[in-house]
């Protein structure tokens, strides 16, 4: 018989026994059993020998409750189950060492820098459940290898693809072998809009009348919801954006606000609820017709090998902006800001409305006469970190 006092999670000291046909059996025993004890008192669901799938259970559950889109639930989903889960699906928890999340990150990377950074993230929230959990002492993802962004990725759109895209954009079906109906321009209208407000596709199709200010020093738009694609449900207009910190008043440079203007002329006051970008039956413009029509202005243009989505209007908009103004401006401005929560629950909101970054990104993206210094200059780390939050907190957007 091999014994000893171990101090359980509960800060209690206790006796553990072990017995086996030797003295170095009972020793072993002991110090399985001892291992197996991190949850002893807690009444916890996992320990080290519960296997993967038990957490990723356990995980799916609690992320049902979460406060998230439907859709970024959805992608977590998939990610687990096409790519985290199989590598891991073998191993208990305590098996599951920094090594062989190094392995599995390295094997992601080599298929693309942004797989990796998605898996990365997933096992990140699923260790930091087993954490909360006492299930295990320490996140084995902390240590592994940093993930090298590929070299030349773009940061933002450049003011001569800018101008190829408009350019498409307006010549898009208007030949004389054109077939079918004349284009709405509605996709055109709308990417204006992502360049002019920096809003995620999805809310720039939720916006309606009744969102946008028109007044004496400017236009502000109100982004209160966003257009998601739900299975069972189909497109519709969701009354809540992606997260708390996405519900703000954004400034519309010129450009933009005359784009809004038109679009509004073309409707009626009973109208004042429907969004702009809308379908003629009345609902949201839908995301595959979006980023189907997109994806037609950038073959146009010869730009479809570049892997420009919409995704890059948002990111320009972030770069003019931290270049102008500095990143904690662009942060706030694209609904990132680290303490938007903490504002919004326990300090009195500003009402005042800052035009600098509209006025920032007219001078920069007008198609007239547009003044390219500040998407010239290079990126600093800061801007680099605030473009990596982007894409993390966003590969999941409703349109890609």
């Amino acid at each position: 018989m091999a014994r000893t006092r171990f101090r359980d999670t509960d800060g209690q000291l206790r006796q553990v026994k072990a017995t086996g046909t030797t003295s170095s059996r009972a020793v072993s025993e002991l110090k399985r059993r001892l291992l197996a004890r991190p949850g002893y008192g807690q009444g916890g669901l996992l320990g080290l020998q519960s296997p993967f799938v038990d957490l990723a259970q356990l995980w799916l559950s609690d992320l049902e409750g979460r406060d998230i889109s439907e859709s970024t639930k959805d992608n977590y989903r998939d990610d687990l189950r096409l790519h985290v889960q199989p590598f891991f699906e073998h191993y208990t928890l305590g098996e599951i060492t920094t090594g062989r999340v190094e392995v599995f990150l390295q094997r992601e990377a080599e298929v693309s820098y942004s797989r990796a950074k998605h898996s990365r993230t997933l096992l990140n929230q699923l260790f930091g459940f087993a954490l909360r959990h006492d299930a295990i002492g320490r996140n084995p993802v902390e240590g592994t290898s940093p993930l090298r962004k590929p070299k030349g990725t773009p940061q933002a759109l450049t003011l001569e693809q800018i101008a190829a895209i408009r350019s498409a954009a307006a010549r898009w079906r208007t030949g004389p072998d054109a077939k079918g109906p004349k284009p709405d321009d509605k996709v055109r209208d709308a990417i204006e809009i992502l360049l002019g407000t920096g809003m995620r596709p999805g809310e720039v199709l939720a916006l309606r009348p009744l969102d946008v200010d028109d007044g004496r020093n400017g236009m502000v738009a109100h982004v209160r919801g966003t257009v998601v694609l739900r299975k069972g449900e189909g497109t519709f207009r969701q009354d809540r954006p992606k997260t708390d910190a996405s519900v703000r008043q954004i400034p519309v440079p010129e450009f933009a606000a005359q784009v809004i203007r038109r679009r509004l002329s073309l409707m009626t006051p009973e109208q004042r609820e429907w969004t702009i970008f809308h379908n003629r039956h009345g609902g949201p413009l839908t995301m595959a017709n979006f980023r189907r029509t997109f994806r037609a202005f950038l073959e146009l243009a010869g730009l479809e090998q570049t892997g420009i989505s919409p995704r890059w209007y948002r990111r320009t908009g972030a770069t003019v902006i931290a270049r102008g103004l500095g990143v904690d401006a662009a942060a706030a401005h694209l609904g990132h800001t680290s303490t938007a929560i903490t504002e919004g629950h326990y300090i009195e909101p500003d009402q005042t409305i800052d035009f600098g970054p509209a006025n920032v990104l007219e001078r920069t993206l007008r198609s007239v006469n547009p003044d390219g210094a500040l998407l010239k200059q290079p990126a600093d780390d800061a801007e680099e970190d605030l473009l990596d939050l982007l894409d993390s907190a966003e590969s999941d957007d409703e349109v890609a």
